[in-house]
């Protein structure tokens, strides 16, 4: 099939070398849109800041429904910083010329690993180390032997889980792209694209939803969300 052509590889294709350099790209484009969203603050937003407040206040309303308002806009910096650098992530793949940063295992299994480190740290912060520990052991005593194992285990398969739906997906999509492209390079490829699109948002809002899933999950042991 041939080595995916991109731009940055014609310094160098070393593995590293392109996802490095992809993924500072991701990071410049995340950080420049963050500037002009503040750069002009005004009371009737417009522009950049338009665009960010409406996609803050959605991220927002996405984890008020998994832990209330209160604690969803604690973890918002976070959760929509995530979404923010996968999702930008993900649409620099489908710009012929690059490849997506989440599109190398490195990438999805870094966040993946922040997230799961950050939600427990949260869930022992907030309720205590003995208290985090004891839900892992289930609702009767008598099953805690065989609870917290697999509580142990569910919550380590949540990194696998993270790193590789989003490996996947994106890489499949990168792959799928290719072969489009090869076959007709012209206008055909329009449509195929419009649904990678689609798909990289949609890959965005899973990885946040999670995210807020599983903290959730880690602070609020006992209430009915």
């Amino acid at each position: 099939m041939g080595e995916l052509f991109t731009f940055f590889g014609l310094i160098s294709h070393d593995h590293s070398w392109i996802f490095l350099t992809h993924m500072l790209l991701t990071a410049a484009i995340v950080l420049f849109l963050a500037r002009a969203a503040v750069n002009n603050l005004k009371v009737v937003p417009t522009g950049a800041q338009n665009v960010i407040e409406a996609y803050l206040g959605g991220v927002l309303a996405m984890g008020s429904d998994v832990m209330g308002k209160e604690k969803a806009r604690r973890y918002l910096p976070l959760v929509a910083t995530i979404g923010l650098f996968v999702g930008i992530a993900n649409i620099i793949g489908i710009i012929p010329g690059f490849e997506a940063p989440s599109a190398f295992l490195d990438f999805t299994l870094g966040l993946a690993l922040v997230v799961f480190v950050y939600y427990n740290f949260e869930g022992i912060r907030r309720n205590g180390v003995i208290e985090y520990f004891k839900h892992f052991m289930g609702p009767v005593w008598w099953l805690a032997w065989l609870m917290f194992p697999i509580e142990i285990v569910s919550h380590i398969s949540r990194i696998i889980s993270l790193s590789f739906r989003l490996f996947g997906n994106v890489k499949g999509d990168d792959m799928f792209l290719m072969v489009i492209l090869m076959l007709a390079p012209l206008l055909l490829p329009m449509v195929p694209l419009a649904l990678l699109t689609f798909m990289a948002f949609l890959q965005a809002f899973i990885f946040m939803m999670l995210t807020y899933v599983y903290l959730g999950g880690a602070v609020l042991l006992h209430d009915d969300h």
